[in-house]
């Protein structure tokens, strides 16, 4: 049974929350010269979005740093905490949380892809790589970036449950943390899995424009 978390830590959670709320994508965006990223597009702050408004540079370092986030979180948990698996699975959500409901953009953030791709990636480098592999298969086939990101949610729990150790099963609370992050993440693309049914989602496009994300 994992052991009751340290309140003398908690410093940890509210640091990770702060980390995953920098709005990455809007700062570029800003510097950028491309204006108000939520206006813009499609208004979501991810990578995707950032893309289309201000350019595919943006894009990708909007992709890199959301990802280093989650990542960051993890390390410093991991550091701090000496490496407690209930400590680094809190950090991993508080980042979560901190990219969709972000303090400074009145709790309106992002979809939480690239950030929990971050956190596996520190949890277990073997998950967060299968499950990036598949999202690239998805869009790559059907061209819905809303689809692959659901699937590498969906996926993940199992991902972590194979893949985390030869022959061991992850500890409770990476298994629940870890269905905890794929709710997140599932939940925040309601609207997509709604247009994805009704055969209104749009496919993979960097042109600019207003799209629903």
């Amino acid at each position: 049974m994992p052991s009751r978390p340290d309140l003398s830590l908690s410093w940890i959670l509210l640091a990770a929350y702060l980390l995953g709320s920098i709005p990455v994508g809007v700062l570029l965006t800003h510097l950028s010269g491309a204006g108000d990223l939520q206006k813009s597009g499609s208004g979501n702050i991810g990578a995707t979005n950032v893309a289309r408004v201000a350019g595919p540079l943006a894009g990708i370092l909007t992709l890199v740093l959301d990802t280093a986030k989650g990542a960051a979180a993890v390390i410093l948990a991991e550091r701090y905490a000496n490496g407690s698996a209930l400590w680094l699975t809190l950090a991993g959500l508080a980042a979560l949380v901190g990219h969709c409901f972000p303090v400074w953009l009145r709790f309106k953030g992002g979809k939480g892809v690239a950030t929990a791709l971050g956190v596996f990636l520190v949890l277990s480098p073997q998950a967060a790589l299968g499950a990036l592999f598949l999202f690239v298969l998805v869009v790559g086939y059907w061209k819905y970036v809303s689809l692959g990101s659901v699937s590498a949610a969906a996926a993940m729990p199992l991902l972590i449950y194979f893949l985390w150790a030869p022959r061991h099963a992850p500890p409770i609370v990476v298994t629940l943390g870890t269905l905890a992050i794929a709710a997140l993440v599932i939940m925040k693309h309601g609207a997509n899995i709604r247009r994805l049914v009704g055969g209104e989602e749009p496919k993979l496009s960097l042109s600019r424009g207003r799209e629903p994300e």
